[in-house]
């Protein structure tokens, strides 16, 4: 039956890790960077936003992008040091909120695609072909399948 695992909870094994920028362009470059450094197994940008907040006693206003990265909970750290690293902004905004429920292949998909890698010319191709069709389901779910 489709979608037969969509209760799979598993709340504190995977997060959400939100972040804010002021130009699509830096959120474009920390997701595709996180997801490369394989710390998250997906980056999404979403913006503008409009953003009231209070900064060195003042009033601000600006426009920010979302950046939304889909990780293990036992990356977060590592995560959370590489965005600091990387953000432009002083104090960035660096929040985890638990995935508490999930397809339970979309989650494996998370595990294993912020698994290290080796470094050398190994071969990619590991996934057996049941492994490498409950990838693409749960990508194209999220509207991500590629075309290589």
């Amino acid at each position: 039956m489709a979608g037969s695992d969509a209760g799979d909870r598993r709340s504190s094994e995977y997060l959400q890790v939100q972040t804010t920028t002021d130009s699509r362009a830096e959120a474009m470059e920390l997701a595709h960077a996180a997801v490369e450094a394989r710390l998250a197994a997906c980056g999404q940008v979403a913006g503008p936003v409009a953003s009231t907040y209070w900064w060195n006693d003042e009033l601000e206003r600006s426009e920010e992008w979302f950046v939304f990265l889909k990780t293990p909970a036992d990356r977060y750290d590592e995560l959370a040091a590489f965005l600091a690293e990387r953000h432009s902004y002083d104090e960035p905004e660096i929040v985890a909120t638990p995935i508490v429920s999930g397809s339970a292949s979309f989650l494996s998909w998370i595990r294993d695609e912020t698994r290290s890698r080796p470094a050398s010319g190994a071969s990619e191709a590991s996934a057996t072909p049941q492994e490498s069709g409950a990838d693409e389901a749960a990508q194209a779910a999220q509207g991500q399948i590629r075309t290589e």
